[in-house]
């Protein structure tokens, strides 16, 4: 990793159907459609408003035969409509459904959770993919790693890791270069951590597979937007990503111009910043540089920190080398950027990939965006919602919350917005709202209650990771998951 400018980390080409990625190739984009994958008319009419929206690469569920074999009726819909877009299988549970989605899709993308490695699972899909030119993601998720890897790393980054590299050695062993990686989490600092030691190990093993990135579960509106930015933009700040995802409780065709602006916004980074202390950073391992412990915003007393501007083109290795080169090294800093985009949204985005990953890797300990063209009371929600991102400063109820996807039990996106019309006075807690299990406990696992869809109009309650209600009528379940809350003496009463 170059502290002092931006350079992007070296990886194999990978095609995927009429798309590139990796080497010189820009950064593609993508996204997920959220509907049945045997309603081949809903899916094709979604897949088109995303490719029109801009997105390269789409993926679809998997997770039955039925659905397998549908996506051939999908892909040569699409085709006759002129659409290119590049088709991903998403495969979990059932391993045997990527054999049958390798036949028609251009990527299968599977989880290393959900495979043996002693069966011959893998080297079997590796020649069926090789034979067709079908390139392969191995998705780590950290809500759902082996239980052998569970067992010994725990849910921890490393854990990721020694998932993905297992199946990475395989793959190379078997000289097939046609692999994507990725290392998602809910939790931001989790997910940087996993993908800069996942950086790491393959160079130790001269391994150059492209990756891909995204956060899971961030959630909808200016917050999920917020948060999808603070992980990706640390890692594309980093040179590290070659194709990205950013995943909202939205309709999937939002999710492109979201991907495209961080793209633009890494595209030409340019300045040379010497580090002269880079001992002092840690990037796979979180540590507080003073003794601050709740970073605070720009209209908070500002009595004993140093003030930091940028003012290059490329604010995050500016700021990141000003702090490591202080004389005192734990003396306490605000970083200060100003913004003149007349969106809020496009402003919080780019402060958010700018600044984020200094309080994600303990550097800083104040936020000032300068934008005199919004109040106040904006611009002070958008770095409160940065450091929440960040995982430092906690100001309202976060929602670990699913994009949802064909697996799906219910429509999240409405469910969302009715539970925080509910719930988002309350302070200092997490709340999963997942539309499956696939992901659901495991992605969830540090919140502190769960709403996750169990079946068809029917949802399960989790205090922490423990099941509180099985199967209870959706119509109840916001009742009682707000009677649960309050029984455990983390409600309050919204002021009037």
């Amino acid at each position: 990793m170059n502290l002092s400018e931006h350079s992007r980390r070296t990886a194999y080409e990978v095609r995927i159907g009429q798309v590139t990625i990796g080497g010189t190739q820009p950064i593609a984009v993508q996204s997920m459609t959220n509907t049945d994958t045997n309603d081949t008319e809903a899916s094709v009419a979604q897949i088109l408003r995303i490719a029109a929206a801009g997105g390269r690469i789409v993926r679809l569920t998997a997770q039955g035969r039925r659905e397998g074999e549908n996506l051939r009726e999908i892909v040569q819909r699409l085709r006759e409509e002129g659409c290119n877009a590049a088709i991903v299988a998403d495969i979990h549970f059932v391993p045997e459904v990527a054999s049958i989605a390798a036949q028609y899709v251009d990527k299968v993308r599977i989880n290393p959770g959900n495979y043996r490695t002693d069966r011959g699972e893998l080297e079997a899909l590796i020649e069926q993919c090789r034979q067709r030119g079908v390139a392969l993601r191995i998705g780590v998720n950290h809500g759902s790693l082996a239980k052998r890897v569970f067992d010994k790393w725990g849910d921890t980054p490393q854990g990721m890791v020694v998932s993905a590299m297992e199946f990475l050695r395989i793959c190379k062993a078997h000289d097939f270069d046609q692999v994507v990686v990725s290392m998602k989490s809910s939790n931001t600092r989790v997910m940087v951590a996993a993908y800069r030691l996942l950086a790491e190990a393959m160079d130790a093993e001269r391994m150059s597979f492209p990756i891909h990135l995204g956060v899971t579960e961030a959630g909808n509106g200016l917050e999920g937007r917020i948060k999808s930015a603070v992980g990706i933009g640390a890692l594309l700040s980093d040179g590290i990503g070659d194709t990205i995802r950013v995943s909202l409780t939205e309709a999937p065709e939002n999710e492109i111009p979201v991907a495209q602006l961080l793209v633009e916004h890494f595209k030409n980074r340019a300045g040379n910043f010497k580090v002269l202390h880079p001992e002092r950073y840690s990037p796979t391992e979180y540590r507080r540089r003073t003794a601050v412990q709740i970073p605070i915003v720009h209209n908070e007393p500002l009595t004993g920190f140093r003030i930091i501007e940028a003012l290059s083109a490329n604010p995050t290795a500016e700021l990141r080398a000003a702090i490591l080169n202080l004389e005192q090294p734990d003396e306490p800093v605000i970083v200060k950027r100003r913004y003149d985009d007349q969106s809020l949204e496009t402003l919080a985005i780019k402060a958010a990939a700018d600044l984020g990953v200094l309080f994600l890797d303990g550097l800083a300990d104040g936020i000032w965006i300068d934008a005199p063209q919004f109040s106040e009371t904006e611009i002070r929600n958008v770095e409160l919602m940065i450091l929440q991102a960040a995982r430092v400063r906690f100001s309202q109820t976060e929602y670990i919350a699913c994009p949802s996807c064909g697996r799906t039990l219910y429509d999240i996106e409405k469910t969302l917005a009715i539970i925080k019309s509910r719930t988002s006075h309350l302070k200092n807690l997490r709340i999963g709202v997942m539309g499956c299990i696939v992901n659901g406990p495991g992605e969830m696992a540090d919140a502190d209650y769960g709403y996750v869809g169990a079946a068809p109009a029917r949802i399960t309650l989790y205090k922490g990771r423990e099941i509180i209600a099985r199967n209870i009528p959706q119509e109840e379940a916001l009742d009682r998951l707000i009677e649960l809350i309050k029984a455990n003496g983390d409600w309050v009463d919204p002021e009037v």
